[in-house]
């Protein structure tokens, strides 16, 4: 079990937080970042968190805090090409991917790291934006986890509604493509939080921990990543299409979107709640597209649905 470097200064979470180097089947050198919850005998469950497109192991620090608090420990990792796993484009910046499906060896490797360190059980997942397209393919298939939990979860990609008819089609002529290794248009490889002015920005209105973002975007920009490629696009679109066929699991799922989310398309979000069962659809007033990091009655709000919800499961 090889150590991996971990910013707890940046990170902010609970003590004693720790990475590690896992190795995917298909031979990439991945980060993994564990947290523990409560002292032996008292803890309640890990809680493993799939995180979005460009995020990275620091970036939940906080939200191992608010999960120790309650009892449970909390394991991320940072996906092939982002944070301090090896890149997949000549280009460090550009949010880039082969296969969608990839990420699930990703997935894979963060599992059998949490049975090496013997983690405490039962499981549960949480997943973020792209995470809950990765997450749900995952419960779709055999898993350990006893509940999930999705925060604004990619189920259907941000594309302008006009082009939402045509986007699978034009995902496919993109996929590998002479296009497919550029940028999207609009995006740079400069991290959104660097370029973006905090008022009216699409992933908080707390001013704090969108200061917080930049302070750590800007203390190790090793971590941050820009915008994705045309490849990434096509992938999720496509991604998100098969998703939306398959039948929603039955264990037991809480859903968080904010009333503001203006990053993912939330129409598929509504559709796959409504027939989830037993799943609920918890908005919440006011919230952007990071409910986690939102303003601290929203974020209390947050941890503490999913917290019941992985109570009651246990």
């Amino acid at each position: 079990m090889t150590e991996a470097p971990l910013r707890s200064d940046l990170a902010r979470g609970p003590d004693g937080g720790r990475a590690f180097w896992v190795t995917t089947a298909d031979g990439l050198r991945l980060r993994v970042g564990h947290w523990p919850g409560a002292d032996k005998g008292a803890d309640r469950g890990t809680v493993f968190l799939l995180p979005g497109r460009s995020e990275y192991v620091e970036k939940y620090g906080p939200a191992a805090t608010e999960f120790a608090a309650r009892g449970y420990g909390l394991i991320t990792i940072d996906w092939r090409g982002q944070g301090l796993s090896p890149r997949l484009h000549a280009d460090p910046a550009r949010g880039h991917l082969l296969r969608f499906g990839d990420f699930q060896r990703d997935l894979d490797a963060l599992l059998a790291q949490g049975a090496a360190l013997d983690l405490p059980r039962p499981w549960f997942v949480l997943s973020h934006s792209m995470g809950g397209a990765i997450a749900l393919r995952r419960l779709t298939e055999a898993h350990p986890f006893r509940a999930c939990a999705f925060s604004a979860p990619m189920w259907g990609v941000g594309v302008p509604r006009w082009l939402r008819p045509w986007a699978p089609q034009l995902a496919r002529w993109l996929r590998g493509g002479r296009l497919s290794e550029a940028y999207v248009r609009g995006t740079t490889a400069e991290t959104y939080v660097l370029h973006a002015p905090f008022e009216d920005n699409m992933l908080t209105t707390d001013a704090r921990m969108w200061a917080w973002l930049v302070d750590q975007a800007g203390a190790e920009p090793r971590l941050a990543l820009g915008g994705p490629s045309y490849q990434w696009a096509a992938e999720s679109i496509l991604e998100c299409q098969a998703l939306a066929a398959l039948p929603s699991p039955t264990l037991p799922c809480l859903t968080v979107i904010g009333s503001h989310e203006r990053i993912i398309n939330t129409r598929p979000v509504h559709e796959r709640m409504a027939r989830w069962p037993g799943g609920r659809l918890l908005v919440v007033e006011g919230g952007e597209h990071e409910v986690m990091m939102e303003t601290p009655a929203r974020r209390k709000r947050f941890y503490d649905a999913v917290a019941a919800l992985f109570d009651a499961a246990r």
